[in-house]
């Protein structure tokens, strides 16, 4: 679920020295698979893992009776070597018909944010990177606005503005598609970007790409959602952060928020009180994403917290 990053950076990111010391020669890994469900998969995965020395710090799982699939994340120290554990990972997943990823827990995931004038959800994610350590690496910002370029500099993070028409949505979309090649993009967030994407670029990342819809899906799609939960007198108000599909709004949900109102919340009222939701919800799911505890199951998640 994540872009594809250049092998040579991925090389360098898999072995950063950042993930052990020369006193400490293990490194801290984050294994996530699913495959048809049947018995022993947990067993044989713990066995590989022990095989090459790991110690297993942090065990999740769970088997869809719906789809038949079972899904795993492990956390585990080692000091064998990515190439060493994926060679032995890949002879188990042909085993069991496996979809599988490996990487380094607590990696910065390199992310690019598309916003256009709404600031609350950019500022928020880049706060929380300074502040908190959500594992992303924002490289980029960008708009089809000018608007939040002071914001991107205040975080010393590029801004680029890619102006959006009808009539230049194909060469906009074409340069994002560059930026992230350049950028070496491994996660796209769409932090109030008002902007459809195209079914081409939807498919193109797809699982790579998290909105923010600003109301609790599936209900008020589409735009001027809490005017829409204002004229239906809804008690209560909410957030999705979703996977873009070409579907408009209907991507699989990672994550949801909400926050009680009554009859005297007008809908300017609901706006404001929608932004505090949108940026904790969206916050969470881009931290799940980056810890890999996201595992798509056809048009829905399992989110391992």
């Amino acid at each position: 679920m994540r872009l594809i990053v250049s092998a040579a950076r991925r090389g360098a990111l898999l072995s950063d020295p950042v993930s052990h010391t020369s006193d400490d020669p293990t490194t801290h890994w984050v294994l996530t698979l699913s495959c048809p469900d049947r018995p022993g998969i947990v067993a044989a995965v713990a066995g590989v893992l022990a095989e090459h020395g790991g110690n297993i710090t942090e065990s999740q799982q769970f088997g869809d009776a719906l789809s038949g699939l079972f899904f795993m994340r492990v956390q585990v120290t080692s000091a064998a070597t990515h190439d060493e554990l994926t060679a032995a990972l890949s002879e188990l997943a042909g085993r069991f018909a496996m979809q599988w990823h490996l990487d380094v827990a607590g990696r910065k995931v390199r992310t690019l944010v598309m916003v256009s004038t709404a600031a609350h959800c950019l500022n928020d994610l880049a706060f929380r990177q300074r502040s908190e350590d959500l594992p992303v690496d924002l490289v980029a910002v960008v708009s089809n606005h000018e608007v939040l370029a002071p914001m991107a500099g205040f975080y010393d993070i590029p801004f680029h503005h890619v102006p959006v028409t009808a009539a230049t949505k194909a060469q906009a979309e074409a340069r994002l598609l560059e930026l992230v090649e350049e950028l070496d993009v491994e996660l796209v967030v769409l932090a109030r970007y008002m902007q459809i994407l195209s079914d081409d670029l939807c498919r193109a990342l797809a699982g790579r790409v998290i909105n923010i819809h600003h109301s609790f899906l599936p209900s008020f799609k589409g735009a001027r959602p809490y005017a829409q939960a204002h004229d239906r007198g809804v008690k209560l108000i909410g957030a999705t952060a979703h996977y873009v599909t070409g579907d408009l709004d209907e991507g699989p949900i990672i994550e949801q928020d909400v926050e009680r109102v009554d009859h005297t919340r007008t809908a300017d009222d609901m706006v404001r009180l929608g932004q505090d939701v949108e940026r904790r919800a969206l916050a969470r799911a881009v931290r799940w994403h980056t810890e890999h505890r996201v595992l798509l199951d056809g048009h829905r998640t399992i989110v391992f917290r």
